[in-house]
């Protein structure tokens, strides 16, 4: 690991203009002389992704960063489009694919509805927790580790106070990486082997 670490916040908002805590954090990361912050939305307006720039970009970082709001239980479309394009077979998985391992992925995610309402008697019928195994897989295959997200549930009307708090915490999250209390509890990810037979084909 490089000292200062360096970490990529990838940022992801459809429509940062009338964003309130996504901006506010995408801000707060660019006061951090060891943090690369990309805002997807505003580089690839055509969506056409530069996946050699980002490659390079993604393989010098120790953390990497997915800042976004929940769409539809996932991320939204241009962060889907990254990580269908960037994370190639052979580089970031499979047969070949190391340029990843040994990293750290941190989401940091915030939700319109709150936290009541994921849960077995909430609209959104399970907990939070159950929307995030496509996340923690994406960064087994790749040999990542999988940090314990941040996420800030009902965040059109959060109060001041309870989005300072948020923003405090994630301003403490990144100076202080890696040296996070739980960090000795979590497990290093071994990657997932893919066999050959399995990589993606035009004929799928």
């Amino acid at each position: 690991m490089s000292f200062p670490p360096s970490i990529l916040v990838l940022a992801a908002h459809p429509d940062l203009r009338h964003s309130r805590v996504n901006r506010a954090l995408m801000q707060a990361s660019q006061a951090f002389a060891n943090v690369t912050v990309r805002d997807l939305y505003a580089l690839y307006p055509d969506h056409v992704i530069d996946v050699p720039a980002e490659q390079a970009l993604a393989s010098k970082a120790d953390l990497v960063v997915w800042l976004h709001p929940i769409h539809w239980y996932s991320m939204p479309p241009l962060m889907k489009l990254w990580l269908d394009e960037v994370l190639t077979l052979g580089w970031a998985y499979g047969q070949g694919g190391h340029a990843l391992r040994g990293k750290d992925l941190w989401l940091v995610a915030t939700t319109g509805g709150t936290e009541e309402t994921y849960s077995p008697q909430g609209y959104n019928r399970y907990f939070f927790d159950a929307f995030l195994p496509p996340y923690e897989q994406t960064a087994t295959l790749c040999g990542m580790r999988f940090l314990p997200p941040l996420v800030l549930h009902g965040a059109h009307a959060v109060s001041r106070e309870a989005f300072e708090a948020h923003a405090d915490v994630y301003r403490n999250r990144l100076s202080t990486y890696p040296h996070w209390p739980e960090m000795d509890e979590l497990d290093a990810c071994p990657m997932c082997e893919v066999p050959v037979l399995d990589r993606p084909s035009e004929g799928a």
